[in-house]
């Protein structure tokens, strides 16, 4: 049981769930105090500014729709970083490791000029019979 749970453990796609997840969370954490630091003020700048910015007050009830813009904002710069930053030059890497691995090696392309040249002389030995 142990050794099925180190396998399932040690396979590739657990592995880079597990940091995917990790950097996932470490770029959220970065994406989301910039949005704070510098985002959300200049949006509260621009719609007011001061304690009113960034927010409508309806009959007592305040409703921070700042707060809703920088989460959507966050979202998507999250979602770019990650994108940027981990999956496309994953997937880059992964397509040149498998080009390469495609690739016939010079021994067998060797082998292949061998095949070709017994096959071309079994066929002149066939005609001139």
């Amino acid at each position: 049981m142990i050794k099925g749970f180190r396998d399932f453990l040690m396979r590739g796609n657990v592995v880079d769930l597990a940091v995917a997840v990790v950097m996932g969370a470490a770029m959220t954490a970065l994406v989301v105090s910039f949005t704070g630091a510098f985002i959300e003020p200049a949006i509260k700048l621009v719609t007011g500014g001061g304690d009113v910015g960034g927010q409508v007050t309806i009959n007592g009830v305040v409703f921070p729709y700042s707060e809703f813009i920088n989460g959507v904002i966050s979202f998507v710069m999250t979602g770019a970083v990650v994108y940027f930053a981990i999956v496309l030059p994953v997937k880059k890497l992964s397509e040149r490791f498998r080009r390469e691995a495609e690739e016939p090696t010079p021994v067998e392309a060797e082998e292949i000029a061998l095949l070709r040249e017994i096959r071309d002389e079994l066929r002149s030995n066939r005609v001139s019979s």
